[in-house]
């Protein structure tokens, strides 16, 4: 390159010899080259489909929207087993209903029915069932709960096990702690708000502690899904948070010296331990 430019040091121009001939031209490459965007973030919708069921009651064709469950992300697990996600709450997407005939059950116990519930579902609430307007796509909280407890009222009809109707009111009481979780702490009202959802949450949490210890006497593992150890770990923890503290001790003992309890569950049960000797001490400590 200084050969080509030799001979301008006349115009003043001698710094330019050093300079390559195209050195600018892949400088602006470089500069010129496009920068990709920031990936769109995902909202509620991207992470739903519609799942296809038959009604068991009037055997309609009927769509469901359902969470994929491959997009979303577990956070943690609180101490009563409740799964919280990043982004999504699936808990609104567990309910599968029938817009036709009104017929309403957690995705897990949606299947086939006997005649006597079909014929109780139809009669008790079929005949007084009003559709809604629209299907949505994406539920709010309070249409969530609604669902739950529409499922509830079809567990009644149909004299579901007392398992089922436990895993309603615990999802429904998970579901409303999510609720709690999201309110906008700076709204008007949020305080006794707050509490009128903590209520309703400690009210379903005890319907299906009720549930579960009716269903583990009278019913066969598995459970709602859970074995024999899962289930009386839950137990213990909703025992212990309804100020049950003898059963709660009880269950937590025997998974601790159980020899099919694996090492993840006896964990939770020693956290559960330190958390239920300390409110048996705050309690004589309040009773002296």
């Amino acid at each position: 390159m200084s050969d080509l430019l030799s001979g301008l040091e006349k115009f003043g121009l001698d710094k330019l010899g050093a300079a390559g001939l195209y050195e600018d031209n892949k400088k602006k490459e470089k500069t010129t080259k496009p920068v990709p965007e920031p990936p769109r973030k995902l909202e509620e919708e991207d992470y739903l489909f519609d799942k296809t069921y038959e009604c068991p009651v009037c055997y309609s064709e009927i769509k469901a929207r359902t969470v994929r469950t491959g997009k979303v992300r577990l956070l943690r697990t609180d101490m009563d087993l409740r799964p919280v996600y990043e982004q999504i709450e699936p808990l609104k997407y567990s309910v599968v209903v029938c817009p036709v005939c009104g017929y309403a059950a957690c995705s897990r116990y949606f299947g086939g029915l006997a005649n006597f519930q079909r014929e109780a579902v139809k009669e008790m609430i079929s005949t007084s069932f009003q559709p809604p307007e629209e299907q949505k796509q994406i539920y709010t909280y309070e249409e969530a709960l609604e669902r739950y407890k529409l499922s509830l009222a079809n567990a009644v009809v149909k004299r579901a096990r007392a398992s089922e109707k436990a895993y309603i009111c615990l999802k429904s009481a998970w579901l409303l702690r999510s609720m709690g979780e999201h309110l906008d702490r700076e709204a008007e009202g949020y305080e006794e708000q707050r509490a009128r959802i903590s209520a309703q949450e400690n009210e379903f949490m005890k319907n299906a502690l009720e549930g579960l210890v009716t269903a583990r006497q009278t019913e066969t593992y598995p459970m709602c899904g859970m074995d024999q150890t899962t289930a009386e770990y839950l137990i213990a923890v909703l025992a212990m948070n309804d100020g049950q503290y003898d059963l709660s001790a009880r269950l937590i003992s025997e998974i601790l010296t159980s020899r099919t309890a694996n090492r993840r569950m006896k964990d939770r049960a020693r956290d559960v331990k330190e958390v239920l000797i300390a409110r048996i001490k705050e309690k004589k400590t309040k009773a002296l």
